[in-house]
């Protein structure tokens, strides 16, 4: 019987080795502790954990006593997870990766952290994110810049790099990400990582730190589509503490993990958006890798169409979303519920403490000075609702399965630098599910000994997500595009 190794471990294969008696929950977590303590305060030094629960072990033994009982206590059983320090526990902080918030822990769970523990799932640690999800290169006032485990000179993506980062190098089985913007696709694409942004409506947003209820969803970030979608799994459907959730009854079949299909590429229609590539040296890497995997989709039997839908991204951001216009009304929504002790209660009262990083400062006063129910938002959600109909019309008049895309049209950013020409828009802004899979690397440097991650983004109609899993599947046992990163190696045991 071979022993268990935890790099690049799936919830399979410890639910298998459990059984096998060569794993316990304990043991599990103890060897992601190592790593964590081995990699993320020392070299390469990542700065992506916020908080470890401190009850892990115990939390690890009950589960172990739980199984000597009766065997798996869920599907998520002794499955570690990594939430985004914007997704409420009872019993640890939750920041937001702000300093206005340090060290305040919030009455309830959300409630997917709920779906997670009552999954048989244990909450291994908070990780960081950009300060109040706001931003897409993690940085914040909590715990500072978090590295790219692939090349340290650039950033993991974001505003959900802490969990990219720590998936990438094993630090947990699961992530969780949220996405107003980019935010679970943009650190899947950095990071080698799988990322599901779901259908608005299909995951309960409640106890979750708000910046836009228009666009924000959360969602799986894991190493590979099986594991993301076991996790999408527990963590989706209907929540009243969510109206928005209502739409997906009736929607959600009662397992995703059957449409985990090699064959899932075969006759599938998919819309290659051409107006989504770079056309200069700088998208060299990211076209080259994107377009091979193209290739490979049609060598799997998908039939592919080129689409010169002029559609523009970064007009998306800047003229169509409202993620600015609604940051302050509905942060307040949330920090206004907070209780007594909390040291911050409204969006104004953040500003005024100072006790934030400056890279979001810009936009919290911009935000200060915009609000929900204006004619220019009132616009925005005029233009929105024109562009979920163009998309619709696109998907309609080829009868396509799903649209495939680059996520970013350049590289990752530097540290120190700014995101710039994702993609992800086109899916927050409508609101469709979309799927980040690994497309492989750009050219190997210095710095990046293997190259730094690219992903491809799959996106689909509402509440296709089935359908996007059988692609992102069969794509991913086809490719095999996956590498860990140099930089957290395996530990001498």
């Amino acid at each position: 019987m071979k022993p268990f190794v935890i790099e690049e471990a799936t919830i399979a294969q410890v639910h298998q080795s459990m059984k096998d008696g060569t794993l316990t929950c304990r043991k599990l977590v103890e060897e992601y502790l190592a790593r964590i303590e081995a990699y993320d305060q020392q070299k390469p030094k990542l700065n992506s954990v916020i908080y470890i629960n401190p009850n892990a072990l115990e939390e690890a033994d009950a589960l172990d006593q739980k199984f000597i009982a009766s065997g798996l206590s869920g599907p998520l059983h002794g499955i570690p997870v990594l939430l985004k320090d914007n997704v409420d526990t009872y019993d640890m902080p939750t920041t937001g990766g702000s300093s206005s918030l340090e060290g305040f822990t919030p009455e309830g769970d959300a409630f997917i952290t709920r779906k997670f523990r009552d999954s048989g799932a244990l909450i291994l640690a908070k990780v960081n994110l950009h300060e109040f999800a706001i931003w897409g290169e993690t940085i914040s006032s909590i715990l500072g810049q978090t590295l790219n485990p692939y090349d340290q000179t650039r950033t993991p993506g974001g505003s959900s790099g802490g969990t990219g980062a720590s998936i990438a190098v094993n630090f947990g089985m699961v992530g969780i990400g949220t996405d107003t913007i980019n935010s679970v696709r943009s650190p899947s694409s950095a990071n080698n990582l799988v990322g599901i942004r779901p259908t608005i409506g299909l995951v309960s947003r409640d106890g979750i730190i708000p910046y836009s209820f228009t666009q924000d969803t959360a969602g799986p970030i894991c190493r590979t589509v099986e594991d993301a979608v076991r996790v999408l799994d527990v963590i989706a459907g209907y929540d009243q503490a969510d109206d928005e959730t209502a739409w997906s009854i009736g929607r959600k079949p009662a397992s995703y993990v059957v449409f985990l299909k090699e064959s899932g590429l075969k006759r599938k229609r998919i819309g290659v958006l051409e107006s989504f590539f770079g056309t200069d040296a700088i998208h060299e890497d990211t076209n080259k890798a994107v377009k091979s995997s193209i290739e490979a989709m049609k060598d799997q039997g998908a039939e592919i169409v080129s689409l010169n839908e002029k559609i523009d991204s970064d007009y998306l951001v800047s003229e169509v979303s409202v993620h600015l216009h609604d940051l302050k009304d509905h942060l307040n929504v949330y920090l206004g519920a907070l209780q007594n002790h909390a040291p911050v209660h409204s969006f104004e009262e953040v500003l005024v403490s100072g006790k934030y990083h400056p890279s979001i400062e810009e936009n919290l006063k911009k935000a200060m000075a915009l609000s929900t129910g204006t004619p220019e938002y009132n616009k925005r959600l005029v233009e929105r609702s024109k562009l979920q109909t163009q998309v619709m019309k696109l998907i309609a008049a080829y009868q396509l399965d799903a649209l495939v895309y680059p996520h970013q049209k350049q590289l990752v950013c530097k540290v120190g630098g700014s995101q710039n020409e994702r993609n992800g828009v086109l899916g927050s802004v409508t609101g469709f599910p979309s799927i980040c899979v690994q497309a492989g690397f750009s050219t190997p440097s210095e710095t990046a000994p293997i190259g730094v991650p690219i992903g491809m983004e799959i996106l689909g109609r509402p509440f296709s997500e089935a359908t996007l899993i059988e692609i992102a599947y069969s794509f991913e046992q086809a490719t095999h595009h996956r590498k860990p990163p140099l930089s957290a190696p395996p530990l001498n045991k």
